[in-house]
C-alpha cells in the first residue's frame, strides 16, 4: 500500500533534497578543483580566478614531474612500512589491553582504568614527548613513528566493550578444556570480533597516512620522510609556484585512502554499527 504524502511533507522532502545536494556539492567541489587543476597548465591556472570546472590547457606534465621525483616512491615505501608494522602492533597491543580490562576477576581494574582514561584528557605535551624520544634515540627513525602510538586508549575502550559482550559461557567452556588466556584471546575472542577489528584497523591506517605533524617534527632525513611529510617539506618549497604539480602530488598521496574507503566502506560501517550496538 502506497502512503500518500501531505503537501507539507512534499515541501519538506524537496527542501531536504536541495539542502543535501548543496552540501554534497560543497564537499565534492574542492576535490574536483584539485583534480582539474592537476591536469592544467601552470601559467593558465595562475591567471584564472573563480570556479574551475575543466582543465585549463590539459596536459600531464604535473604527474610526470611528480613521478620523476624520487621522494614519492621513498615516501610511499616509508609510509607503507610504518602503516603495516604500526597497524599490526596497534591491534595486538590494543587487543591485549582490551582483553585484560574485559575480564571480571581483574584486581584493581577500576583504578587502572581511571589512570588510562586520564591520558585521554591530559598529557605531558609535545615537547616532553619529543625529548623522551630523543633520549631513546628514536629521532630520525621509523620506530619513532610506530612505538609511541602502538596503543590507543579510545580504541582500547571500544574493543574492551566488544569483548565484554561475548558470552562468558564460551570462555568458561574453553577454560574447562584447558585453554589459557592467550588461547582464549586468539582462538575465541578475536575471531568473534573481526568486524570491529577491521574498523579499528581502517581508522589507524587513516591516522598514520594523514599524520603530517609528528613525522615533520621527528624526521629530518629525506630518505625517511613519509608521503605526507615529504609533500609538505619538499613540494611546498620546490614547487611553490607550480600549483598543478602540488595538486598532482596531493592526489597521488590521497588515492590509496580513497580506494581503501571505496572498497572497505561496507566493512567499516558494519564494524561501527556493531560497536555502537554493543556500547
Amino acid at each position: 500500500m502506497k502512503v500518500r504524502m501531505s503537501y507539507g511533507e512534499k515541501i519538506f522532502q524537496v527542501v531536504n533534497y536541495i539542502i543535501l545536494s548543496f552540501i554534497v556539492l560543497v564537499c565534492l567541489y574542492p576535490m574536483w578543483h584539485v583534480a582539474m587543476a592537476s591536469f592544467s597548465d601552470s601559467n593558465q591556472l595562475m591567471s584564472q580566478s573563480g570556479f574551475l570546472l575543466k582543465p585549463l590547457g590539459f596536459n600531464l606534465q604535473a604527474y610526470v614531474k611528480v613521478f620523476q621525483n624520487p621522494m614519492i616512491l621513498k615516501g610511499y615505501a616509508n609510509t607503507l612500512f610504518i602503516l603495516v608494522v604500526g597497524v599490526i602492533l596497534d591491534l595486538i597491543m590494543t587487543a591485549l589491553a582490551a582483553y585484560f580490562f574485559s575480564r571480571k576477576d581483574v584486581m584493581l581494574k577500576k583504578p587502572l582504568m581511571l589512570l588510562i582514561l586520564f591520558t585521554m584528557f591530559f598529557s605531558g605535551g609535545m615537547i616532553p614527548f619529543y625529548l623522551t624520544l630523543k633520549d631513546l634515540h628514536m629521532i630520525n627513525s621509523r620506530w619513532g613513528l610506530i612505538i609511541p602510538f602502538m596503543i590507543s586508549t579510545y580504541n582500547m575502550i571500544i574493543l574492551r566493550t566488544s569483548f565484554e559482550s561475548i558470552p562468558d559461557s564460551l570462555t568458561e567452556a574453553a577454560k574447562i578444556d584447558g585453554a589459557g588466556h592467550m588461547t582464549i584471546l586468539f582462538r575465541i575472542i578475536l575471531p568473534l570480533s573481526k568486524a570491529i577489528l577491521g574498523t579499528l584497523a581502517i581508522q589507524q591506517i587513516i591516522a598514520i597516512w594523514n599524520d603530517i605533524v609528528w613525522p615533520t617534527i621527528t624526521i629530518s632525513d629525506p630518505k625517511l620522510w613519509t608521503i605526507s611529510a615529504g609533500l609538505f617539506r619538499q613540494f611546498s618549497g620546490q614547487y611553490a609556484t607550480n600549483t598543478p604539480v602540488q595538486f598532482a602530488g596531493y592526489i597521488l598521496a590521497s588515492l590509496p585512502l580513497i580506494l581503501l574507503f571505496t572498497f572497505a566502506n561496507k566493512f567499516y560501517i558494519e564494524g561501527l554499527t556493531s560497536a555502537g550496538l554493543k556500547l
